[in-house]
């Protein structure tokens, strides 16, 4: 078959779109090279890529195309996908181009999260005009849709009345270099290529309201008589980014909170930038902290497993489903909850290191093959 992608996050998206789209067609590509697989990407990208004998990068040709990338990529993409013989596209990240069915060719969309649809006075009324649009289009439009957990597909069916048959859920995978084991010494060189103490906490994602840094912080703060260990935060935000860091200031704790994604050397760093040496810093922390009230899957929980790196996180939404046996889990509303689970992993080694054995067994049942199985047995259902 010929499998065509809308590759634009699989290029350019550092975060947890990025990863998945990634990770999915590396794994395709590895576990059925028996396949052509096309990555149609609307601009050259200078952070991310992708090589195979079987992948083909396609990005728009001609003057109208290149000026309207977004044009191309929503609707004008298909005469590109019509003249290469695409048997099958699929859009990575809940949209499809407008029209797609009339050209014969099938469909697949994976749905990450519908939270625009449950939180939106989270966003602009634009963006939630807008992603409803797309997302709901995609959905009805597409041959199958893809849900990345059982949260999501409850989701779809609820808020767009999908039919249930329409829909199969198949689990993400993550980078398999989180699964290897650093050395002692490249752990240490990007601790010090980056400013890290020896030891900290880890929270890793987007700085918005529903992933709850602020909460992690008030727990912080419960515990600055008891814990004298710094968190480290990778990712960036708006809005409530600046509710977070006026916490910070008001709390004196600049000194146990460290923005990585603001240090200079992050931010010139493509190792940094392409989360290369992530699995170093994920693998030097104490414990990832992802304590968020509602997520489509919750990427870095299952980055963390692979890791051997415990984990503490939320016992609502999706995230019992990533986490399994293998989490600490805390009502995220509970500041209590989160110091308590932050002191005790800290100071019970033995309960922290079954923590780690646990969450590395339950991450098996995401690997790569698996992943990829789901998917391509998608693809042969259309």
């Amino acid at each position: 078959m010929n499998i065509g992608f809308d590759a634009k996050r699989a290029f350019h998206n550092g975060t947890g779109l990025g990863h998945y789209s990634r990770t999915l067609i590396r794994s395709l590509s590895e576990y059925y090279p028996e396949h052509q697989y096309y990555l149609f990407n609307p601009n050259p990208s200078a952070d991310f890529e992708l090589k195979g004998n079987n992948l083909h990068e396609v990005l728009p040709t001609g003057f109208l195309n290149r000026s309207f990338s977004s044009a191309w990529r929503s609707s004008w993409v298909k005469k590109d996908m019509k003249r290469l013989g695409i048997d099958i596209y699929h859009g990575l990240s809940h949209e499809i181009p407008l029209g797609i069915r009339k050209t014969g060719i099938r469909s697949v969309v994976t749905i990450h999260d519908l939270i625009h649809e449950r939180y939106p006075e989270q966003y602009s009324a634009l963006e939630v005009k807008i992603y409803s649009r797309k997302f709901r289009y995609a959905c009805e439009h597409a041959d199958k849709v893809i849900a990345i957990s059982e949260q999501t597909k409850r989701d779809i069916i609820a808020f767009y009345k999908t039919p249930e048959e329409k829909i199969t859920v198949c689990y993400q995978s993550c980078n398999p270099a989180f699964g290897m084991a650093v050395s002692q010494e490249e752990k240490a060189r990007v601790r010090n290529e980056f400013s890290l103490p020896d030891q900290f906490f880890l929270y890793v994602g987007s700085i918005a309201e529903r992933k709850n840094l602020l909460n992690i912080l008030k727990a912080l703060f419960l515990l600055r008589n008891e814990l004298d260990i710094p968190l480290v935060v990778i990712g960036d935000g708006f809005k409530y980014k600046q509710q977070v860091k006026d916490f910070v200031m008001q709390n004196d704790l600049k000194d146990k909170v460290i923005f990585l994604s603001e240090n200079e050397k992050a931010r010139s760093s493509k190792a940094f930038r392409s989360a290369t040496v992530f699995p170093a810093i994920y693998q030097s922390a104490i414990a990832m902290i992802y304590p968020s009230f509602f997520e489509g899957f919750g990427i870095p929980v299952l980055e963390a497993l692979w890791s051997r790196l415990p984990v503490i996180t939320s016992n609502v939404s999706c995230l019992p489903e990533a986490g399994g046996d293998g989490a600490c889990y805390v009502n995220p509303a509970s500041t209590e909850e989160i110091a308590g689970a932050m002191k005790k992993i800290y100071y019970d080694k033995e309960f922290a290191n079954t923590l780690s054995e646990k969450g590395w067994r339950h991450a098996q049942s995401f690997n790569q093959k698996k992943c990829a199985d789901a998917v391509m047995n998608v693809y042969k259902s259309v």
